[in-house]
């Protein structure tokens, strides 16, 4: 299945539906981020992880899974959720989700921790045996999803959302080559958030405090 519906990770921060609380007091007041402000979880994860480079089979194979399971969603409902998945998806360990039966399908479909989806959970199960077939071949998750990076020696970085795509060339071309090899909801439009989310990109905003500190 492709994803034609909100992209995993921002362009635009989502309504926060939750009060949020303070800001705790061991973090440094920052402000002016490209989204997050406001909400001490996603101020977490936009300072510490997106943009962020990630490797490792289990790491790489939790952010699709949850860019997966955001499609439609907002991304800071899934963010909630992180650890109710972690728990529910023996920490995405692939050989123990790959090994999920119909029995296992009922089971998370009754998680009211998780999204309750069944076509994303049966995907995310796909996904583990599809990634424990691309160990079989000798190649690795990592190497693969790395491989589509695009060359950042000529970016410019955006200012506004707007400069920001839903989709790019080499996005579109990891999802081929993802979907070849078995793995499910892995659209352009999830493949460039997991980019967004694992590193391969940075489209923190020029005004953005992160974009400063890696400049």
């Amino acid at each position: 299945m492709d994803d034609t519906a909100t992209v995993g990770t921002p362009p635009a921060p989502p309504a926060l539906a939750e009060p949020t609380g303070a800001v705790p007091t061991d973090r440094p007041v920052v402000v002016g981020r490209c989204f997050g402000d406001g909400d001490p979880l996603y101020e977490r994860y936009h300072d510490e992880e997106w943009g962020v480079p990630v490797h490792g089979e289990e790491a790489l194979f939790e952010r699709i899974a949850l860019e997966g399971f955001q499609s439609g969603l907002s991304w800071i409902t899934v963010l909630r959720k992180r650890e109710s998945f972690r728990a529910a998806f023996a920490g995405f360990d692939p050989t123990v989700v790959a090994g999920y039966d119909e029995h296992d399908v009922e089971r998370l479909l009754g998680d009211a921790g998780i999204v309750r989806n069944r076509q994303k959970i049966e995907a995310t199960i796909a996904n583990a045996r599809a990634l424990l077939a691309l160990h079989e071949s000798g190649r690795t998750l990592d190497t693969l999803f790395w491989s589509f990076a695009p060359d950042r020696t000529q970016r410019v970085r955006p200012t506004t959302w707007a400069d920001v795509p839903a989709a790019t060339a080499e996005s579109r071309a990891l999802a081929r080559e993802l979907k070849s090899l078995g793995f499910r909801f892995v659209g352009p439009t999830t493949a460039y958030a997991a980019m967004q989310a694992c590193g391969l990109v940075d489209d923190h905003l020029a005004s953005c405090p992160s974009a400063a500190s890696t400049a």
